[in-house]
C-alpha cells in the first residue's frame, strides 16, 4: 500500500497552536513508525512482526470521560445525557491550550487520512499525536491517501491526542478526572488526554460521523460489520463491542466490507473505515483463520503478554485486561471489497450477547419487532470492554452503539426502518452469548453454530423451516437449522429447571419495558406491540 508524501520541512502545526516541538514527523509510513516505537522502548516484535504495545492504565474506553461541546451548532441538536455529557464551550479555550502547549519540547506524529470509502460523502482527517503507535494506530483505522492526493492538503477533522498530558485543573473545567476525549463540532476537532487507549481515536470519528452523516447527507450511520456474497447479496451485523461483529464478518466464504462502523446511503453500503480492530482474547487460527493471519507486520497489538520465553502472544491471558486487541489494515484480509462498499443488504442481524441464557440463539423479527430491538439495543457489556467492567452485564444500548450517537435514537431508528422497508431486508436476533442458565452455568454458544445460523438464513435455508413463538418475547425460533443441534435453538428446553427460565424471563422482560418506558412517547403502538409480555 502507498502512502502520502508530504514535504516534512514547510508543513508546520502553528494553526493548530501547537508549536516549539523538537521534531514533527509526518506521514510516517508503518515501518518507521515501527521504528520510532522500539527506539523509545514504547513496544516490542512479537515473532509475526507484529507491533506489541501497552496502552497503559486504561485498557478500554472510559464513557464517562467523554464529552460534546454544547455551543449554537450542537445545543438543540444533540441529545444530552449520560452519554453525551456537555462540555462547556466557555472553557473549552482553556482545555486545549493546556493540551497545545504539553507539546512543546516534545517530537510530534502528524497522519493525514480520510474516512468514507464513498468518496461522495470523504471527510479528511489529520491525527496528530503524542506517541507513534497512536499514529499507526490511526493509519491503521482510517483510510490511505494514495500518491501525490492534493486533496489530502484541506483537512475536515483534527484529533490531536496526548496520552502523557492529564488535565491539571479538570474538575474546575467540568471533567470528571484528568483524562478526556472531547468533541468539538463547531472547530471540527476532538482532544484526547490522559489515556493511551487507541480505540478513543476512532470511536470520536465514528461519533463526528454519527452527527453530521444524518443531519447534513442524510445517511444512516451505523454501529456494524458488514460482508457481501458471490451473488452480490449484502449482510450487515449490528453489535455492541464484543457481540462478534469483527469476528461473524471475516467470513472466508464472503468478502468483507468492514468489521465496525459503516453508512447506509441511497446506493448502498459503505465502510467508514481502512482498517479492523478486533477482541484476540482466546483467538485461535482454527477458530478464526483471517484474524489470526492478519496478525503480521503492520498490524498492533495492545496489552498482550508473550508465552514464556517466547516472542508469540499469550492470547488466553487475561493478564492486563480481557479487552485485549489487535488492529490492522483491511488489506491483511485476503478476500476484501476494494473499493469497501456495496449494495442494499438483504438480511440485516442484530447480535446480541445475552448473559441471561433468555434469547434464543436464532429468531427471525418483523417489522415492529426490528425496530423494537434496534431501539432497544440490548446486550451485554463482556469485560474489558470499559473502564471497571469485570464480569458481563446485560445493558441497552439504543441503536446498538449508544455511546458514539450523539442525536436521539429515533433519528437513527427512522432512517433505519425507512431503509428496511424500501429494500424488504430480512432482519434477525442472533444471541451470541448464553444458553443453558446463563453465563454463570454454562459456556457461551459455540461460534460454529452461530456462523452456521447465519449461513443458513443467508443462503434461504430457514425460509422453509417450521417455527415456533417463545412465550414471553413472542419471538419466532426456527425448530431446525442445518448444522446446530436442534435442542439448542429453543432456550427455554436447554435449562433443566424450566420454571427457572421463565423466573429469569419474566426478569429479562421487565428489563426490556422499563428501559423502553423512555421511548414510549415517541413510539407508535405498531413498534410497542413488540415489547415482551410478563407471565
Amino acid at each position: 500500500m502507498t502512502h502520502l508524501s508530504v514535504t516534512r520541512r514547510t508543513t508546520t502545526l502553528d494553526s493548530l497552536g501547537i508549536v516549539g516541538t523538537t521534531a514533527t514527523h509526518w506521514n510516517l509510513s508503518p515501518a518507521e513508525l515501527t521504528e520510532e516505537t522500539l527506539k523509545r522502548g514504547q513496544g516490542s516484535l512479537s515473532d509475526t512482526g507484529a507491533l506489541f504495545i501497552h496502552t497503559g492504565k486504561f485498557t478500554g474506553r472510559t464513557p464517562k470521560d467523554r464529552f460534546i461541546v454544547k455551543d449554537n451548532l450542537t445545543k438543540n441538536r444533540v441529545d444530552w445525557g449520560a452519554v453525551n455529557q456537555p462540555f462547556d464551550a466557555s472553557k473549552y479555550a482553556e482545555l486545549r491550550a493546556g493540551l497545545m502547549a504539553y507539546f512543546t519540547g516534545k517530537e510530534v506524529f502528524v497522519r493525514d487520512n480520510y474516512v468514507c470509502a464513498d468518496l461522495d460523502y470523504r471527510l479528511n482527517v489529520r491525527t496528530v499525536t503524542e506517541y507513534p503507535w497512536s499514529n499507526m494506530f490511526a493509519d491503521n483505522m482510517f483510510l490511505r491517501f494514495g500518491l501525490n492526493d492534493l486533496k489530502a492538503k484541506n483537512m475536515d477533522w483534527h484529533v490531536i491526542n496526548a496520552p502523557g498530558y492529564e488535565c491539571p485543573n479538570s474538575k474546575e473545567l467540568g471533567l470528571n478526572r484528568g483524562n478526556f476525549a472531547v468533541i468539538n463540532f463547531t472547530r471540527h476537532e476532538i482532544l484526547i488526554g490522559g489515556t493511551g487507549y487507541t480505540g478513543e481515536i476512532k470511536k470520536g470519528i465514528f461519533s463526528v460521523l454519527n452527527f453530521e452523516l444524518p443531519v447534513l447527507r442524510g445517511v444512516l450511520p451505523m454501529h456494524c460489520s458488514a460482508n457481501v456474497g458471490e451473488k452480490g447479496d449484502t449482510a450487515i451485523f449490528f453489535g455492541l463491542s464484543g457481540t462478534g461483529k469483527t469476528t461473524l464478518s471475516a467470513d472466508p466464504h464472503r468478502r468483507l466490507i468492514g468489521d465496525d462502523e459503516h453508512g447506509w446511503s441511497p446506493e448502498g453500503i459503505f465502510n467508514f473505515e481502512g482498517g479492523c480492530y478486533a477482541k484476540t482474547i482466546d483467538l485461535t487460527e482454527e477458530k478464526e483463520p483471517e484474524i489470526f493471519r492478519a496478525i503480521k507486520h503492520g498490524a498492533i497489538l495492545e496489552n498482550l503478554v508473550y508465552l514464556p520465553n517466547t516472542r508469540t502472544p499469550d492470547y488466553s491471558t487475561k493478564e492486563i485486561t480481557e479487552n485485549t486487541r489487535v488492529s490492522y489494515p483491511i488489506h491483511h484480509i485476503p478476500n476484501v471489497m476494494t473499493p469497501s462498499k456495496s449494495g442494499h443488504p438483504t438480511d440485516i442481524f442484530f447480535l446480541t450477547c445475552d448473559a441471561t441464557g433468555v434469547l434464543p440463539a436464532i429468531s427471525k423479527l418483523n417489522a415492529n419487532q426490528a425496530m423494537y430491538y434496534f431501539i432497544s439495543g440490548y446486550t451485554s457489556k463482556v469485560p474489558g470492554t470499559e473502564d471497571g467492567v469485570a464480569k458481563p452485564e446485560p445493558t441497552f444500548s439504543a441503536c446498538f452503539g449508544a455511546p458514539f450517537m450523539p442525536l436521539h435514537p429515533f433519528e437513527y431508528a427512522k432512517l433505519l426502518g425507512e431503509m428496511m422497508t424500501e429494500h424488504r431486508a430480512n432482519v434477525w436476533l442472533i444471541n451470541t452469548g448464553w444458553l443453558n442458565g446463563g453465563f454463570e452455568n454454562s459456556k457461551r454458544i459455540k461460534l460454529n453454530y452461530t456462523r452456521a445460523m447465519i449461513t443458513a438464513a443467508l443462503t434461504g435455508e430457514l425460509d422453509n423451516v417450521a417455527y415456533e413463538k417463545l412465550p414471553i418475547f413472542n419471538l419466532q425460533v426456527p425448530t431446525s437449522c442445518p448444522n446446530v443441534p436442534s435442542e439448542l435453538l429453543n432456550p427455554r428446553a436447554t435449562w433443566a429447571d424450566s420454571a427457572a427460565y421463565d423466573a429469569k424471563a419474566n426478569s429479562l422482560a421487565k428489563a426490556f419495558n422499563a428501559n423502553f418506558a423512555k421511548f414510549s412517547n415517541k413510539s407508535g403502538e405498531d413498534i410497542l406491540s413488540a415489547a415482551p409480555q410478563g407471565i
